[in-house]
């Protein structure tokens, strides 16, 4: 574990068994890694499947932590979580109850056997960066630039916002403390 904590960004994602649910579920098994807190959601976002395109649509999110985890350590427990929630790994791009895929940690640029940050097609994908830019709008992906010039650059996939989940930010939930 580290002594510090570092803020990392996650990106949720899930067709299969409730969605919606998978995913907000989720938010909560994150808040509940040992040496992290969640402390900041996006809205839910509705997506057409990515590569193999005969499934149902995706739900996304993106999740904003603070861990004292290592990133291999983090990225470990995400398995679990997905393991827990059902995941089979039938075929690339195949549909899931639950895909937790680490976009960001701190700025670190590290590449190695399973794990590569930032996340290799983050800056490609309207359904990571959507999500991502709703929660921090001036947030930086190492070595691509700002997550709202790769967004921009996204402009024909389409996503649609779910209205029923709107976002947590840090600031939100500092208000939230506050008034309760």
């Amino acid at each position: 574990m580290h002594a510090h904590a570092t803020r990392a960004f996650i990106a949720l994602g899930s067709n299969l068994d409730d969605p919606a649910d998978q995913v907000s579920h989720a938010f909560g098994e994150l808040d509940a890694l040992p040496g992290t807190r969640l402390i900041a959601r996006s809205s839910l976002y509705r997506s057409a499947p990515w590569g193999y395109s005969d499934q149902p649509d995706f739900i996304n999110a993106v999740a904003e932590i603070e861990t004292r985890l290592e990133p291999r350590i983090l990225l470990e427990m995400l398995l679990e979580i997905e393991h827990r929630r059902g995941r089979v790994r039938e075929f690339l791009n195949a549909p899931r109850t639950l895909d937790l895929d680490l976009l960001l940690y701190d700025g670190l640029v590290y590449h190695e056997h399973g794990l590569t940050l930032p996340h290799p097609r983050m800056h490609e994908r309207a359904f990571v960066l959507m999500p991502l830019t709703e929660i921090a709008p001036g947030c930086v992906i190492p070595g691509q630039g700002a997550a709202l010039a790769c967004l921009a650059r996204c402009a024909g996939q389409e996503l649609e916002r779910l209205p029923q989940n709107p976002p947590m930010t840090a600031s939100s939930a500092l208000q939230r403390q506050a008034v309760g």
